[in-house]
């Protein structure tokens, strides 16, 4: 827990959070033509793996399965996707603007997790960035894609910025609530300045991509 945010305010962040990483993994499902389970499966996996995936490796109950809301909102993200892709399709440009507020959410809240176990800097970073995008690198593997993030997309960066902004902070013995925030900013400010200007890591030199799914041809 981020020490000195209400914990009723972290859960509903974190829900809303939930909510928004859902439909990101709905829209693939839905893009991939997967039916209502397909859409459902996908929605709840981008929304729920990162978190479940940093909880198991810190050796605790995640808590996405101790708490029903966790998964009723992935599940109604799901649901409204396979109901109104067309809407959400139009409005894409608000879904990632929100996605990269979901993102800079979860590498905070993860981090200060990992943080709250003794978890040393280094670990904590990555489980951080973990929670924020884990559920889309299982997403990928799912449909059969080279992973966004390790190919082409400007989305593990700022995540790992974000975590180690908490990650110093605590380390400093800071316990200001001014550190989580600029973690929050610097992974959201990054993040979409990478989508506006259309930011990317250098690519292997000799290396192309034929298509989206990062196959060479």
């Amino acid at each position: 827990m981020v020490k000195g945010f209400d914990p009723v305010l972290i859960l509903w962040l974190n829900l809303v959070g939930t909510f928004v990483f859902g439909l990101s993994g709905g829209l693939a499902g839905a893009r991939a033509r997967l039916d209502l389970f397909g859409v459902l499966v996908l929605a709840l996996v981008v929304a729920l793996a990162g978190g479940v995936v940093r909880d198991l490796l810190i050796g605790t109950p995640p808590a996405t399965f101790r708490d029903w809301r966790y998964l009723a909102a992935a599940g109604a993200a799901g649901l409204a996707t396979f109901a109104a892709r067309s809407v959400l399709e139009r409005a894409w440009n608000v879904v990632q603007v929100l996605d990269a507020g979901g993102l800079a959410l979860f590498c905070v809240t993860g981090a200060a997790k990992a943080v709250e176990f003794r978890l040393g800097p280094a670990p904590a970073i990555i489980l951080g960035a973990v929670t924020g995008i884990g559920g889309g690198m299982l997403r990928d593997v799912l449909l059969r894609q080279v992973p966004t993030v390790l190919r082409q997309d400007l989305y593990a960066v700022p995540a790992l910025a974000g975590a180690a902004v908490v990650v110093a902070a605590h380390g400093a013995g800071s316990t200001s609530l001014a550190f989580p925030l600029a973690g929050f900013v610097v992974c959201f400010a990054v993040r979409l300045a990478a989508l506006r200007f259309k930011i990317q890591l250098p690519v292997a030199p000799g290396s192309r991509h034929s298509d989206e799914t990062g196959r060479t041809p």
